[in-house]
């Protein structure tokens, strides 16, 4: 009887664990089994095994293959473990450097001729061996590109079988095969928006530089072409860069929804899902597989969801715990994933069916039954949540003349100046921007304002203008008001500017 043991990674959510994957040939009638808590895809992993060595010159003994993924209580999925099972059961037979083995991880699919083919979630599959002490990993070809973004990990990008096991001290022929490519994506259209387009709304310009320079979320209400969609889409140029470890969560998330992954990208991302997208599509799931939803993909950056009204409750409540705790959990039977959930969440919004509601020279036909329901789809823990909430008018003739308000580069360095100024604030905390500040430290702590300057927030309090929440919310973005005019302290004015913005009460 012998034994080989080498290592794989098994995904859950956006996290990895190690998998040993031991294989065991004994004495008994010819057999090949996979044991360890596999889905339906690593069972047909026999099959592919077996015709991969067959087909690569390398065949797997005669005898009875055990292999095994400990730990075993631990669900595994996905086509990710082909190789390791495969080298793994031919290690079974002398020949091969079990050391050499037992200190590598392999990742990724076999196809029937031998050839290694790319899976979804190298990155974060890396980053884990990574965590885990290991130094050395085995990935497709089409995958290199993606797991050496990770630092202080050897990466070993194969062509094939042959070429595996010959890393390994096998002694095989290793064929002259075509790399199994990924798919080319299509080109990225040069979308290069800047805010200096945006005439007019000088009011919803700052809103938006407040929004960005605090990680506010941010609720736009207006007809329609007042451009909600405009400002929207150019709120993640005027957000700083993302970090190291920022930009490589972001990455993670989008090797995982399987989209190619060649380089740390330092701009926040941006989703905008359409409104006829379901709960799943937003928050994630998926029957056999677990991927990650809109909200996830988001993370790090901008959710912007456009025509918000137009979207069903269910799919619209859905986002109220995410914006809470920062995550998304997603329960299956037998599979629980959990993906990082912090992003900036933008809802743009017409005041009614038709849009013209309420609008000055407007002609809407909208029964009065149809805007009640139109608008009760953001239920109130929704708009609660909401740090400021806007309303836009159709840009007017002299509006329209008038000269832009600023341009990206200019807010881009308002914002990392009034973010810099949080961060010194905030030192010796866990927190960096000013959305992410407990309520508690906001009204006790050490920078609490004083009662005199909370007078107008307490009275909105009391006249149950605003929930407690909606307090500390307010705090928040007074404090982000602070912070770009570069004030240390806060005043009764920052608070009346942060409830004007919230609710839209006037001191």
């Amino acid at each position: 009887m012998s034994v080989a043991r080498t290592w794989a990674v098994s995904l859950v959510g956006a996290e990895g664990e190690v998998v040993e994957v031991e294989a065991d040939l004994s004495n008994q009638q010819p057999d090949f089994r996979i044991i360890g808590l596999g889905d339906k895809a690593l069972g047909e992993a026999v099959q592919r095994v077996h015709n991969a060595c067959a087909n690569s010159g390398i065949p797997l003994p005669r005898r009875r293959l055990t292999v095994n993924l400990s730990p075993a209580s631990l669900p595994k999925q996905g086509s990710g473990f082909d190789i390791a099972i495969a080298v793994a059961s031919l290690a079974t037979e002398p020949g091969m450097d079990a050391a050499s083995l037992a200190s590598t991880v392999h990742i990724g699919e076999l196809g029937l001729d031998g050839r290694l083919r790319p899976v979804a979630g190298v990155l974060p599959a890396v980053a884990a061996a990574r965590r885990a002490g290991h130094r050395r990993v085995v990935v497709p070809f089409a995958n290199g590109p993606e797991a050496t973004l990770v630092d202080g990990v050897e990466v070993l990008a194969a062509t094939n079988l042959a070429q595996v096991v010959s890393w390994h001290g096998g002694e095989v022929e290793v064929p002259d095969d075509e790399p199994v490519e990924l798919p080319e994506e299509e080109a990225a259209r040069d979308d290069a928006v800047d805010l200096s387009d945006v005439i007019g709304q000088r009011d919803a310009v700052e809103a938006l530089i407040v929004a960005a320079a605090g990680g506010h979320h941010l609720l736009m209400c207006g007809p329609p072409g007042a451009g909600k969609t405009m400002l929207a889409r150019r709120l993640p140029g005027i957000l700083p860069e993302l970090d190291d470890r920022a930009a490589l969560a972001s990455a993670s998330i989008r090797s995982l929804s399987g989209v190619r992954v060649v380089e740390l990208s330092r701009t926040p991302p941006f989703e905008a899902p359409h409104h006829s997208a379901s709960v799943a599509a937003l928050v994630g799931g998926g029957s056999r597989v677990v991927r990650p939803g809109a909200i996830a993909r988001a993370s790090e950056g901008v959710l912007f969801l456009d025509e918000a009204g137009e979207f069903p409750a269910s799919v619209l409540d859905a986002l109220r715990q995410p914006l809470e705790t920062g995550t998304i959990a997603i329960h299956r039977a037998g599979a629980h994933a959990e993906y990082p959930a912090r992003f900036q969440l933008v809802l743009a919004t017409n005041p009614c069916p038709c849009g013209d509601y309420g609008i000055r020279g407007g002609d809407c036909s909208c029964p009065p039954a149809a805007i009640r329901r139109y608008l009760g789809r953001l239920s109130g823990p929704l708009l609660d949540r909401m740090d400021i909430e806007l309303t836009l008018s159709r840009v007017s003739v002299a509006q329209r003349d008038a000269a832009p308000v600023t341009s990206t580069a200019v807010a881009r360095d308002r914002v990392a100046a009034a973010r810099e100024r949080a961060r010194q604030r905030l030192q010796g905390t866990a927190w960096r921007v000013n959305a992410d500040v407990p309520g508690v430290w906001l009204r006790e702590g050490p920078s609490a304002p004083p009662p005199h300057v909370r007078r107008p927030l307490d009275a909105a309090l009391s006249r149950g203008t605003i929930t407690l929440r909606g307090y500390d919310r307010v705090l928040r973005v007074a404090w982000t008001i602070a912070d770009i005019e570069g004030r240390a302290q806060l005043s009764a004015d920052h608070i009346g500017r942060a409830l004007y913005l919230k609710k839209g009460i006037a001191l």
